[in-house]
Formats: C-alpha cells, structure tokens, sequence
C-alpha cells in the first residue's frame, strides 16, 4: 500500500486555506485543512481530475480593437490547455463579435466552446 500527500492552497474563497490531501494507492483517502464542504470538494477534485478555464485574445479583422478577450464557457482538463491555446492562437473573426458569442465550438475536442468576452464594433 503506497501512500501520498499533497499540499495544496485552497482557490475556491478568499480564506485560502491549506488543504492536505492524503492518498492512498491513488484514490483520495483524507482531506484535511479546508475550514468549509467547498475546500474539501475543490481538494478531490485537484488531485484525481484538474481543470481550468483558459483566458486567451483572438485576432479580429475589421473591428475597433484588433484582438477579443476569449475564455471557455467551461473548465477544461488541465491536461488539455496546450492544445485549447493552439487552437485559440489559429482563431480569428470578422466584427462584429458580441459578448458570449461562440468563437470556437468543441475546443480541440474537450467540449467546450470559447466565447467572446468583450463586445467588438466594426470600423467600417
């Protein structure tokens, strides 16, 4: 039986608690640390299943700025971000672009899409 422990800093509230993380042949064995249900989730799930949300610009042709801020609707595997920022990095629009506009569908194939954050008008 192999066990491990990992000390991580809690992101979901401002305490920031420290979280230790007790595993056990790889499965989640004890949680420690987190002050709220929200630390001890949020622990489980960084050890067995990281994600993220990626932030990221977009080339935008003809618009009133020449980049959009982009994020993706929903976390995605952490494992999965250099191949969500390649795909963001090809990307480019015409205005205008809309908040929540759909930039990219099915990003990379994670199943999340990347939307627009920032209204873009034309120059035209």
């Amino acid at each position: 039986m192999s066990e491990e422990k990992r000390e991580l800093t809690c992101i979901r509230c401002p305490m920031g608690c420290q979280i230790t993380v007790t595993l056990q042949d790889g499965e989640v064995a004890q949680v420690t640390g987190n002050t709220c249900p929200r630390g001890a989730e949020y622990a489980r799930n960084e050890v067995t299943h990281p994600v993220r949300t990626v932030t990221s610009t977009v080339r935008v042709f003809d618009g009133e700025l020449p980049v959009v801020p982009v994020k993706t609707a929903t976390d995605i595997p952490k494992d999965g971000i250099a191949a969500c920022m390649e795909a963001i990095s090809r990307a480019k629009v015409t205005a205008p672009v809309s908040i929540g506009d759909v930039i990219i569908h099915d990003v990379a194939g994670l199943g999340a899409d990347v939307i627009a954050t920032k209204n873009i008008s034309c120059v035209k």
